[in-house]
């Protein structure tokens, strides 16, 4: 999966129709055709193997798409006729993003067949269509029908039908209008989510995860990011892309051996080292994202100074220290959060980000530990003023008299997957063990 995949996912819904791919790159990409290997050098300047493959997967040489789907889903097979009609023969104001796997179109088909149906009627879709010169692939087109053909949940992007004719390939999805989280974030001029809606949208996401990893098959994610956290007209979080997904380790295995593939920055440190993936791997990742909402940063920014650049490595220092919390907490939130949660909220962060897969949490304790702080209201704005001052006095004396780097824009970067040890403190937070939770052997490895 190449870059470009990120800037689609993000404009996917209702994002940005520049196209352009942002930074941070994807580790490896997998594919049956021909290999070519190169490097990339990463945000830290060493270099990264990156396995590069041709396309051209459709052909002669492809079984057959109906021997290639799992049945049992209950998904529209849309003719290409359909699906031009109802996105207006693809034409440019109907066009909501490009990328790497190729175009996405708005569109509107009839609620319950295949037809296109008359703008603002029937179902609004986002209609994804395969470029056959993109890197992607029919083998992605196939995981994303697989698996959201057969995965149904509130906090997954319903998968409504797809198009397998001759050498067309297209993907009908339930139509998001708020866009993906990464541009909520990040994005220049958009106004900052709220406390609550953050917390919402976390909670959202992990019940996605949680959803995934507990199934009767379990599926390993992969893939967890911001730009494939998509919201609904109620921020509800849904996640999409599933390009990269996996089928769990099954009987007595212990993990998936796999190439290495995701993106910079969000991949678990021992998946990047030995390809070995679990579900550990995916709640690393999420453990990036809850630091991300909280920070308000990007996982890798070089246009920060450089102790600040890597998010992880920065903020680690101050997970598990009540007294310097304040210093990770979003400043654009203006003190409108709560304490007790963003505490929880970070302690759950390290938890997730542990280097040690087995002291991670399952997803399941994620969502037990993000539900209650859904409705808490101990706000810090009564003190919000003198806190910034002494932070701000803080970090001008840390940065050498320089300005505070905290609440500056969001820019992309790369990510080293090496997590060193907290440091210690004395007003540190004691740590509760995940080994100790009775949930973690009633819900598998």
């Amino acid at each position: 999966m190449c870059s470009c995949w990120r800037a689609l996912t993000r404009a996917f819904f209702g994002g940005s129709k520049s196209g352009k791919p942002d930074s941070p790159s994807t580790i490896s990409v997998n594919s049956s055709g021909q290999e070519q290997s190169r490097s990339e050098v990463n945000g830290q300047g060493a270099t990264v193997p990156v396995e590069i493959v041709s396309s051209g997967e459709i052909g002669s040489g492809t079984p057959r798409v109906s021997d290639e789907i799992r049945q049992g889903g209950n998904l529209r097979i849309f003719s290409y006729l359909d699906l031009k009609s109802a996105t207006r023969n693809f034409r440019p104001d109907s066009l909501l993003g490009e990328g790497g796997f190729g175009s996405v179109y708005k569109g509107w088909v009839d609620e319950t067949g295949t037809a296109a149906a008359r703008a603002g009627t029937g179902i609004t879709v986002a209609v994804k269509q395969l470029n056959h010169e993109g890197l992607q692939g029919h083998k992605e087109w196939l995981a994303e029908v697989n698996f959201l053909g057969q995965l149904h949940h509130p906090n997954l992007v319903k998968l409504i039908g797809y198009c397998s004719e001759d050498d067309q390939r297209l993907l009908v999805y339930e139509f998001m209008p708020r866009g993906s989280l990464e541009n909520h974030l990040f994005r220049k001029g958009a106004m900052p989510l709220s406390w609550a809606t953050r917390m919402k949208i976390a909670l959202g996401a992990a019940r996605g995860l949680a959803f995934l990893h507990e199934a009767v098959k379990p599926v390993i994610y992969r893939d967890f990011k911001t730009s494939n956290i998509l919201l609904d007209a109620d921020y509800n979080a849904k996640l999409s892309d599933f390009g990269l997904a996996k089928d769990g380790p099954e009987g007595d295995k212990t993990h998936v051996s796999t190439r290495v593939m995701g993106t910079y920055g969000y991949a678990a440190p021992e998946y990047v080292m030995t390809g070995h993936l679990t579900s550990r791997s995916d709640v690393y990742s999420f453990g990036v994202v809850l630091l991300e909402m909280l920070t308000g940063r990007r996982s890798m920014d070089k246009n920060r100074p450089s102790g600040e650049q890597n998010l992880v490595e920065w903020a680690r220092p101050y997970l598990n220290d009540k007294r310097k919390l304040l210093r990770l907490i979003d400043q654009r939130l203006e003190g409108n959060y709560s304490i007790k949660g963003a505490q929880k909220a970070a302690i759950l962060s390290h938890h997730c980000l542990s280097r040690d897969p087995k002291s991670r949490p399952l997803m399941g304790d994620v969502v037990d530990t993000l539900t209650p702080l859904q409705d808490l209201r101990d706000m810090a704005s009564s003190s919000h003023q003198s806190t910034s001052k002494s932070l701000s006095d803080t970090n001008r004396s840390a940065n050498g008299n320089g300005p505070s780097h905290h609440a500056h824009g969001h820019h992309n970067g790369y990510l080293s997957p090496h997590n060193g040890a907290v440091r210690g403190s004395t007003g540190a937070t004691r740590l509760p063990s995940y080994h100790q939770s009775p949930r973690q052997y009633s819900r598998g490895p």
